[in-house]
């Protein structure tokens, strides 16, 4: 087979997972007209079609998904196979994707990555930002970061964070108006402020333990986010009380301007967690990420 072919395989493999010729033709670094050009040009060499195509998205047929199931993870393994040899090399290289929220990147990820870029100028990172709960392997991430209680067992799951705990928040006007609530079932009858849940669609379901007896409270209020920022400045604002990870809300929580309650009803679970498959062979640039980001590692 010709190395166009080989390309233009490749081309249908990214498009296929990517499901948007605009994203992979960015990821690929070439048109969009020469991308549905290559495809067109593979369907009418295997004379069947591989895509279903609409004005707002691209799904792989059924003899596209054949295609694709069959080849996709060759690419893959090549792709890996190419970072492994870096082992050759003076230094490390290639490219590291990393899905996490926003907050982890910039207190966690990027203060202990910084002294491994500078070293290692041959490795990228790329990260994506998004709080639902993406597939790291179907969506080939070399790894995420969650909290551990939510990582599948079948996956290596790092420490890079302590422990830390949930917190039910407010300002200190709030609760100059409304009175603190002291069991979770008082907020009831306050207003609070709601999360959408990325993977589920459903708002987040307030849960509290203290000694052994648990409490779910579903709460209700003016506002709803799918992002933890807005929850912080709609608590700032006195609009409600929000619940949320102590480790966003420490500066705030500091200076005075949230006031903690039912700090009682809110233990540890475990903190932040890199997670990837077990069964993936570690470049040496994802070992040296690992190594930096881990629990306990001293950042120069």
């Amino acid at each position: 087979m010709g190395r166009r072919n080989l390309n233009d395989l490749f081309y249908f493999v990214t498009v296929a997972r990517e499901g948007s010729f605009t994203r992979a033709a960015s990821l690929l670094n070439v048109t969009q007209s020469a991308l549905s050009q290559a495809i067109s040009g593979l369907e009418t060499r295997l004379q069947i079609r591989l895509l279903t195509r609409t004005t707002r998205s691209v799904s792989p047929t059924a003899a596209g998904e054949r295609l694709l199931n069959a080849i996709g993870h060759r690419f893959d393994e090549i792709d890996a196979e190419q970072d492994l040899l870096t082992e050759l090399r003076d230094k490390p290289a290639g490219t590291v994707r990393i899905t996490c929220g926003d907050h982890v990147l910039h207190n966690i990820l990027l203060p202990r990555l910084t002294p491994l870029i500078r070293e290692y100028p041959d490795i990228k990172l790329e990260f994506d930002v998004n709080y639902g709960f993406r597939d790291i392997v179907a969506d080939r991430f070399d790894a995420g970061v969650r909290m551990g209680k939510t990582i599948d067992k079948d996956m290596i799951a790092i420490p890079i964070a302590p422990p830390m705990r949930l917190a039910v928040v407010g300002s200190p006007g709030y609760f100059d108006i409304h009175p603190i609530p002291k069991v979770p079932q008082d907020l009831t009858s306050h207003p609070c402020i709601n999360q959408r849940m990325q993977s589920s669609g459903g708002l987040y379901v307030w849960d509290f333990e203290r000694r052994g007896r648990k409490a779910n409270v579903r709460v209700d209020g003016p506002l709803i986010f799918n992002t933890t920022q807005p929850q912080i400045d709609a608590a700032l604002a006195g609009l409600g009380l929000a619940l949320l990870p102590d480790d966003e809300l420490a500066p705030y929580l500091d200076e005075g301007r949230l006031v903690r309650v039912l700090e009682d009803w809110c233990p540890a679970f475990e903190g932040y967690h890199l997670y990837y498959p077990s069964r993936r062979q570690p470049s040496p640039a994802f070992a040296l990420v690992v190594d930096a980001l881990r629990l306990g590692r001293q950042v120069r």
